[in-house]
């Protein structure tokens, strides 16, 4: 049986898993700024905590609480959609403060545990934005390049001590992330972007609740990414988030070739 402590689970795909978790046999601390949101049946496995995810304290107390920590899933966030000169200061340190100074603070908590057991699981919930940025979503997807920044170092860090580290990259889900719940929307709207954020806003709304992928089918892939031995660095998932990667490769290895003259330049001549 393992602990998974899991972020933003109110709604979404923290509640997707959380839901899976317990039934397959594990414990879960489910936790939310309003705990009182998180609508799942009273189970022997379970415990509902609250947590804001950028409250330090609040985070390490929940850490104290808990025990062991098998699984740290780091879901709790939201979308900003507008362009990057159209989002203002505060929507945009609003923004990080949950989705990178929180993850951070988050798992800062939880990784004392797991190096005192040796072992652990630590899943930061990504998106395809944090691999490939795109007009309308470029402050949300700055967030998460940082997030998948940060997980390629304590990958790197954590391995030696017998802690896994995984991103995973879900694409478009049939979740509430394109409703005002989860995602806002820049205030201030200049006309020249009409064409780029302006039409991603528009797109947006179209397919909301449209989305291809199935947030059921993503909660079982993290029951199965969590029993690998050795599990990825990065888990896409969605066949958008599969060809959104493998376009973005071609387009890089393009460029790299285009130019590997110029690049290979600035070596000092021996």
């Amino acid at each position: 049986m393992k602990t998974w402590l899991i972020t933003g689970a109110s709604r979404g795909f923290g509640l997707r898993i959380a839901q899976a978790a317990l039934d397959a046999g594990d414990r879960v601390i489910a936790t939310a700024r309003n705990p009182q949101s998180i609508p799942l049946q009273a189970h022997p496995r379970l415990v509902v905590a609250k947590l804001d995810v950028t409250d330090e304290a609040e985070a390490r107390r929940v850490v104290a609480n808990a025990g062991r920590i098998d699984v740290l899933v780091n879901n709790a966030g939201f979308g900003l959609l507008g362009g990057v000169e159209e989002s203002s200061a505060e929507e945009i340190e609003k923004l990080f403060r949950t989705n990178v100074f929180g993850l951070l603070a988050v798992t800062r908590a939880v990784l004392p545990v797991m190096r005192q057991q040796r072992s652990g699981h630590v899943i930061n919930l990504s998106s395809i934005g944090g691999y490939r940025s795109g007009a309308g979503f470029g402050v949300y997807c700055s967030t998460k390049f940082a997030v998948e920044g940060l997980s390629e170092a304590l990958h790197e860090e954590l391995a030696p001590l017998g802690i896994h580290v995984t991103v995973v990259e879900p694409g478009y889900f049939r979740t509430d992330f394109l409703d005002e719940t989860s995602l806002t929307r820049a205030a201030k709207i200049i006309p020249d972007y009409a064409e780029t954020s302006g039409a991603t806003r528009t797109r947006a709304t179209a397919i909301n609740h449209q989305q291809p992928g199935d947030p059921a089918k993503l909660a079982t892939a993290l029951l199965e990414l969590v029993k690998l031995k050795q599990p990825p660095l990065r888990l896409a998932l969605g066949s958008d988030t599969v060809k959104g990667i493998e376009d973005k490769n071609a387009f890089v290895a393009r460029e790299l070739s285009a130019h590997r003259a110029l690049s290979l330049s600035t070596d000092f001549t021996s």
